[in-house]
């Protein structure tokens, strides 16, 4: 079972900044196996707590969260921690998935870190019970979602993306060389110097009496 919610300012249409949390430890660990790039990570800092996720929109990062999302996965987290949601002042942590490391000797729902420089933290001063319950009204529970497919697809998108980028490359490097080409023919004597139109010695002798006959006809 995982959650999914709509954060304020959440467009239907291009479903920005999609919230989602598993039921329990065990589904947090399938959501850690197939998350995207684009996800981001939070939990309580040094509690037990929810994993919460937030899908980024293609081409941003954790700097571009409007803060009043930032706000919505805080208090999503805050209030789907035992402890936590009993605490003012309190600490939360977030980071993108790919900065997050899965080990075995890690206990079911454990995680670590790449890069504890990575690492972002804020702090939520109370609960808000207007934000939660205008999440938890846009809440939707999904069964069985197919996560691998999702990063099936993902990784195809990518994969694709990059190979057309390569051929607009080669191309862009392929018209380049041949510009180049032609600029550098301009600038020699080929055009010029055409083998049909040299005229030997001999072909003076031939054709002409003597020289000033055939500077006559060349003037």
């Amino acid at each position: 079972m995982v959650f999914y919610f709509q954060p304020k300012g959440y467009d239907p249409a291009t479903k920005d900044y999609t919230i989602y949390m598993g039921r329990d430890k065990h589904e947090n660990e399938e959501l850690l196996k197939h998350a995207l790039p684009l996800d981001v990570w939070f939990h309580v800092d040094d509690l037990s707590s929810a994993h919460v996720y937030l899908r980024l929109p293609k081409g941003q990062d954790l700097k571009d969260i409007p803060a009043e999302t930032l706000e919505d996965c805080c208090q999503l987290v805050k209030a789907n921690s035992i402890q936590g949601n009993k605490v003012d002042n309190l600490s939360i942590v977030y980071t993108l998935v790919s900065n997050l490391k899965k080990t075995a000797s890690m206990e079911v729902g454990q995680v670590g870190f790449r890069d504890y420089k990575a690492v972002l933290k804020t702090k939520v001063e109370e609960r808000v019970n207007a934000i939660v319950n205008r999440l938890n009204g846009t809440k939707r529970d999904v069964p069985h979602p197919d996560l691998a497919g999702e990063r099936e697809a993902y990784e195809k998108e990518v994969r694709q993306a990059k190979k057309a980028e390569v051929q607009a490359q080669k191309k862009a490097e392929k018209s380049a060389r041949e510009a180049a080409e032609r600029e550098k023919d301009l600038r020699s004597y080929k055009h010029i110097m055409q083998e049909e139109a040299m005229v030997s010695s001999k072909d003076i002798a031939e054709k002409y009496k003597d020289f000033k006959e055939y500077e006559d006809d060349f003037m």
